[in-house]
């Protein structure tokens, strides 16, 4: 009986901090009106909660007459958690709320040829100075997500990397959660950036996605189901590493070129060297991109990463080749983030955390 009437109250708890993060503000009528609790029930569980610093009662509005209602609110910055994209040249890091509202960033530059321990000491210190920064104690940042190129296996360690000088081997979520004393997680850079498309981005509303990371180097994640498919050992989408695709030549053969946005926009501006440069590489492209199409079948194709910024100068003939090699070409569209994609995939994945295994959700 007293494990009946526990779980009880953990499912009461639930059911009600669920319907005040939706509401986001609610008297005590509502929230017994959207839960089907009694109002007493309603009102032990958010003094409880109260308790624990995640809920906080609004005060009246001034010159309100007669009795007023008792207000409660989500807090939402009770806590945060950490998304963290360490790449080739850059670190980029969110920190957000527990609604997953970002309350600051930080990028800084970092070599392409840094070792290991550089490149991790500045994603430390990128990590450590955004919620400084925010103003935010370090003790209240509950899990800290890094992606990253390369093979990521489910314990958060770099299975292989090709990329990233001196990566294999490194565990990237132990070293996150190391930050701060929290959950640390790490997972491949575009299975987070398709988790963030699918949260908030331009894959919202489609269960079966293929997205692919067109930067530095060019990667791919999936989604089916409306769930992230990683595989077996994490390697699922990585099939740049297959050098007949040509997905690695062709990015050092847009490099070769000068800076991929001066190509993309000498090629906007009808250069025809830049023009048949774009036009190769989107080719390269979309062969890679066409055998994840015909083995998914998926509902939409999102193009991410930096040089998703170039729009159609890209898209168009990377869609223009896919129809040629596709039994049915799904929608093709850019990314929403752009480069920031992967870091809020790594805010959704620790606030995944936090939600099941702290706020019990």
């Amino acid at each position: 009986m007293a494990g009946d009437a526990s779980l009880l109250r953990r499912v009461n708890t639930q059911v009600t901090l669920n319907a005040l993060r939706r509401e986001g503000v609610a008297t005590l009528t509502r929230l017994g009106r959207i839960t089907g609790l009694s109002r007493q029930t309603v009102e032990t569980v958010l003094d409880e909660l109260a308790g624990r610093g995640w809920v906080r009662e609004i005060p009246p509005d001034e010159g309100a007459m007669g009795r007023p209602a008792r207000r409660f609110g989500f807090r939402a910055d009770a806590g945060h958690v950490l998304g963290v994209d360490i790449g080739a040249n850059k670190i980029l890091a969110a920190l957000a709320d527990l609604n997953g509202e970002v309350v600051h960033w930080r990028r800084v530059h970092v070599s392409a040829d840094a070792p290991a321990p550089e490149r991790l000491e500045s994603a430390r210190q990128a990590a450590l100075a955004c919620a400084d920064a925010a103003g935010v104690a370090r003790t209240r940042v509950w899990a800290s997500c890094v992606g990253t190129s390369g093979v990521v296996d489910r314990s958060g360690r770099v299975a292989l990397s090709a990329v990233l000088p001196g990566w294999t081997g490194v565990d990237l979520a132990g070293l996150a959660g190391g930050w701060f004393g929290c959950k640390g997680l790490a997972g491949n850079d575009a299975n987070l950036a398709v988790l963030a498309e699918h949260w908030r981005g331009s894959a919202r509303h489609a269960a079966d996605v293929v997205y692919v990371l067109v930067g530095h180097r060019v990667g791919a994640g999936m989604l089916i189901g409306g769930r992230l498919h990683g595989g077996r050992s994490g390697a699922a989408g990585e099939i740049g590493s297959l050098r007949r695709l040509g997905w690695e030549a062709a990015t050092a053969e847009l490099a070769a070129h000068g800076e991929a946005a001066a190509v993309f926009k000498a090629a906007a501006d009808g250069e025809p060297a830049a023009v048949r440069a774009v036009e190769r590489f989107a080719g390269d492209l979309a062969v890679g991109a066409a055998a994840l199409v015909l083995a998914v079948d998926p509902d939409l194709l999102v193009v991410g990463g930096g040089h998703s910024r170039a729009g159609e100068v890209l898209l168009a003939p990377f869609r223009r080749r896919l129809a040629e090699l596709c039994l049915a070409v799904p929608e093709v569209v850019t990314s929403t983030f752009g480069d920031e994609s992967v870091a809020l995939g790594g805010v959704r994945l620790a606030l995944d955390h936090v939600e099941r295994e702290i706020l019990g959700l």
